[in-house]
């Protein structure tokens, strides 16, 4: 499970160029520590190249005021609620990191090293009451990630995203994929 990120356009400049995308489309994506239910800075399909919007990270839950932030990639194109937006309405989620925790209740941040990189993760987004909302996929994890948590985000390369939002056979195959490595950092 992945429930909290970073987005922080003021300590990386891709993550920076992202969110000018968003504000100069319209949106105000929130940045610095993203909660479920927030509105994040997304990447998504456009006419003719991909675009950046901002829409609320959660779908609506079988109970009043739940949110279900996270799908299986495993049985993603099984499960009704989410099949259907996976093959027509793929996302990726620009972050500078996300967080785990482990039994102990100890928050971990997770990306490549430990400077606030971009780390894209895959997922998908549907319409709830005419409004745009979205969850991130997770996977098994691997030996970077296997002693705090034991799911992953599903997490795409930069030369990964064109592919993962416009190819069915490439997202379709990339569901099962290796994850990288990554290194962890406790948060106190």
């Amino acid at each position: 499970m992945c429930g909290r990120y970073m987005f922080q356009p003021d300590q990386n400049p891709e993550i920076g160029r992202i969110y000018q995308l968003a504000v100069d489309a319209g949106y105000q994506p929130k940045t610095g520590e993203v909660f479920p239910t927030d509105k994040t800075a997304l990447i998504i399909a456009g006419d003719h190249k991909v675009k950046v919007v901002a829409m609320k990270w959660g779908f609506p839950g079988f109970k009043d005021g739940q949110s279900i932030i996270n799908a299986r990639s495993e049985t993603v194109r099984q499960k009704k609620m989410f099949a259907d937006s996976f093959m027509k309405r793929r996302c990726v989620y620009p972050t500078t990191g996300f967080f785990e925790w482990n039994k102990a209740k100890e928050k971990y941040k997770f990306n490549f090293n430990n400077d606030p990189e971009t780390l894209f993760i895959a997922g998908c987004y549907n319409y709830f009451d005419g409004e745009p909302q979205s969850i991130l996929f997770t996977t098994a994890p691997n030996e970077s990630m296997i002693a705090v948590h034991d799911r992953m985000p599903l997490i795409l390369r930069k030369n990964q995203i064109n592919a993962w939002i416009y190819d069915d056979d490439f997202a379709t195959e990339f569901l099962q994929s290796t994850m990288p490595q990554l290194i962890s950092q406790q948060e106190k």
